[in-house]
Protein backbone atom coordinates (compact mmCIF):
# COMPACT_ATOMS: atom_id res chain seq x y z
CA UNK A 1 0.00 0.00 0.00
CA UNK A 2 0.89 3.53 -1.33
CA UNK A 3 0.40 7.08 0.09
CA UNK A 4 0.26 8.43 -3.54
CA UNK A 5 -1.88 5.61 -4.59
CA UNK A 6 -4.40 5.94 -1.60
CA UNK A 7 -4.50 9.86 -2.05
CA UNK A 8 -3.88 10.71 -5.77
CA UNK A 9 -6.83 10.89 -8.00
CA UNK A 10 -6.82 8.26 -10.96
CA UNK A 11 -6.55 11.23 -13.71
CA UNK A 12 -3.71 12.72 -11.58
CA UNK A 13 -1.89 9.41 -11.38
CA UNK A 14 -2.07 8.64 -15.37
CA UNK A 15 -0.95 12.55 -16.24
CA UNK A 16 2.29 12.93 -17.15
CA UNK A 17 4.63 14.66 -15.15
CA UNK A 18 5.14 18.05 -15.34
CA UNK A 19 8.17 20.55 -15.81
CA UNK A 20 9.25 22.60 -13.05
CA UNK A 21 8.47 26.46 -13.59
CA UNK A 22 10.78 28.56 -11.51
CA UNK A 23 8.74 31.51 -10.03
CA UNK A 24 9.37 34.83 -8.64
CA UNK A 25 9.21 34.30 -5.12
CA UNK A 26 11.55 31.39 -3.12
CA UNK A 27 9.42 28.77 -3.47
CA UNK A 28 9.50 26.37 -6.35
CA UNK A 29 6.44 24.50 -7.64
CA UNK A 30 5.34 22.72 -10.74
CA UNK A 31 3.14 24.39 -12.89
CA UNK A 32 -0.37 23.51 -11.86
CA UNK A 33 0.54 22.39 -8.65
CA UNK A 34 -1.41 24.21 -5.74
CA UNK A 35 0.00 26.70 -3.83
CA UNK A 36 0.99 25.78 -0.33
CA UNK A 37 -0.79 27.53 2.04
CA UNK A 38 0.46 30.19 4.24
CA UNK A 39 0.22 30.62 8.17
CA UNK A 40 -2.38 32.70 9.25
CA UNK A 41 -1.06 35.39 11.23
CA UNK A 42 -3.53 34.36 14.18
CA UNK A 43 -1.89 30.88 14.40
CA UNK A 44 2.05 32.66 14.84
CA UNK A 45 0.25 34.41 17.70
CA UNK A 46 -1.76 31.70 19.45
CA UNK A 47 1.60 29.39 18.98
CA UNK A 48 3.94 32.48 20.61
CA UNK A 49 1.21 32.65 23.56
CA UNK A 50 1.46 28.88 23.92
CA UNK A 51 5.19 29.14 23.87
CA UNK A 52 5.38 32.14 26.53
CA UNK A 53 2.63 30.11 28.41
CA UNK A 54 4.89 26.53 28.88
CA UNK A 55 7.71 29.54 29.39
CA UNK A 56 5.87 31.39 32.17
CA UNK A 57 5.13 27.92 33.52
CA UNK A 58 8.16 26.62 33.93
CA UNK A 59 9.63 29.50 35.50
CA UNK A 60 6.78 29.80 37.76
CA UNK A 61 7.11 26.43 39.22
CA UNK A 62 11.06 26.92 39.57
CA UNK A 63 11.86 30.23 40.64
CA UNK A 64 8.08 30.97 42.73
CA UNK A 65 7.09 26.81 43.86
CA UNK A 66 10.82 26.46 44.31
CA UNK A 67 9.97 22.66 42.79
CA UNK A 68 13.88 22.44 41.28
CA UNK A 69 14.74 22.91 37.71
CA UNK A 70 14.02 19.01 36.76
CA UNK A 71 11.05 19.05 38.26
CA UNK A 72 9.99 22.15 36.60
CA UNK A 73 11.35 21.21 33.64
CA UNK A 74 9.61 17.82 33.15
CA UNK A 75 6.15 19.35 34.28
CA UNK A 76 6.16 22.67 31.75
CA UNK A 77 7.70 19.73 28.70
CA UNK A 78 4.26 17.65 29.90
CA UNK A 79 2.34 20.92 29.52
CA UNK A 80 4.14 21.53 26.37
CA UNK A 81 3.02 17.83 25.15
CA UNK A 82 -0.36 18.43 25.77
CA UNK A 83 -0.47 21.37 23.81
CA UNK A 84 0.96 19.50 20.66
CA UNK A 85 -1.55 16.83 21.14
CA UNK A 86 -4.54 19.49 21.27
CA UNK A 87 -3.09 21.11 18.20
CA UNK A 88 -2.65 18.03 16.50
CA UNK A 89 -6.57 16.87 17.24
CA UNK A 90 -7.40 20.22 16.16
CA UNK A 91 -5.82 19.80 13.10
CA UNK A 92 -7.00 16.25 12.14
CA UNK A 93 -10.54 17.10 12.70
CA UNK A 94 -10.61 20.81 10.58
CA UNK A 95 -8.99 18.36 7.71
CA UNK A 96 -11.30 15.99 7.91
CA UNK A 97 -14.42 18.41 7.66
CA UNK A 98 -12.57 19.91 4.36
CA UNK A 99 -13.08 16.62 2.64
Amino acid sequence: MTVDRDTTAESERNAAPVAEVPSGDDTRRSAGAARTPTVSTATVVAYAVAGAAVLGWFLFGWLVLQQGFVDSLGESAGAAFALLLVVSIVGTVRRGRRR
